[in-house]
């Protein structure tokens, strides 16, 4: 299993991944650094363990924030669909009407010819 050496606050972690995975763990390491270097810049030093919880319940809360906006993506996504299904069934019905209209106009043609 590899291991990424990441920097966070100015100290190196060791972290182990899935094979494959290196630059992805690099890339969150760095997205959560900036989020702990923000803390920093509006608070100031207030420790480490205090900087890195607010940095835990920030992330979390984007990620929550992001969770909802799925599921409400997800919710229209679903009313598209059904409301496309329901365009196709009525455009299938107009075409129903009109060839029942043409039949009938041609069986009368028939039956007004005998």
């Amino acid at each position: 299993m590899p291991q990424v050496a990441v920097q966070i606050n100015g100290k190196t972690y060791r972290m182990a991944c899935d094979e494959g995975q290196e630059a992805h763990l690099l890339d969150l390491a760095q997205r959560f650094d900036k989020t702990i270097n923000s803390l920093k810049g509006s608070f100031g030093e207030i420790g480490d363990q205090r900087l890195t919880v607010m940095a835990g319940v920030m992330v979390t809360d984007e990620l929550v924030e992001l969770q909802h906006k799925v599921r409400g993506l997800e919710s229209e996504l679903a009313d598209l669909r059904m409301g496309s299904n329901a365009a196709r069934e009525a455009q299938i019905a107009e075409a129903l009407n009109k060839t029942a209209d043409r039949i009938e106009k041609i069986s009368g043609k028939l039956g007004g010819g005998n």
